[in-house]
């Protein structure tokens, strides 16, 4: 069996990147190294690994935050997209646009403090089985 694992991105100040993902969307730090290259695996909110934050300035750090988040953004399952909004916001991040379907979904494009495109999906009907749902 193969499963997706997680995503990494080399960046300049990943366990700041980390720790604001935790408190502001909450995330969970599965893995924490606090020498060089200072990784950090996070996990979602049920602690399912999904991305990799680490310091390597031989490779060049990550584009991702100088790029539209069209192109590249990491997506959120919300159930109140206007409230994760405001948290985001009162958070140091910032907003780009939002979508709304005919169906009744919200799609809003967010930036992190460093520029990081996020989109916060509260889909009508939902992708994913309710936050409170088990797999």
């Amino acid at each position: 069996m193969i499963r997706f694992e997680h995503f990494a991105l080399n960046l300049k100040h990943p366990q700041a990147v980390a720790q604001w993902y935790v408190e502001t969307l909450d995330c969970r730090i599965i893995f924490r190294q606090d020498q060089e290259p200072f990784t950090v695996f996070l996990g979602d909110s049920r602690g399912r690994v999904f991305w990799e934050f680490y310091n390597n300035p031989r490779a060049g750090y990550s584009p991702v935050a100088d790029t539209d988040p069209l192109s590249y953004h990491l997506a959120f399952a919300v159930e109140d997209a206007a409230a994760v909004q405001a948290k985001v916001l009162a958070a140091g991040g910032s907003y780009v646009e939002e979508v709304r379907s005919d169906r009744g979904s919200r799609l809003v494009m967010m930036r992190d403090p460093w520029g990081l495109g996020l989109q916060l999906c509260q889909r009508v009907p939902p992708f994913l089985p309710p936050i409170d749902g088990q797999d």
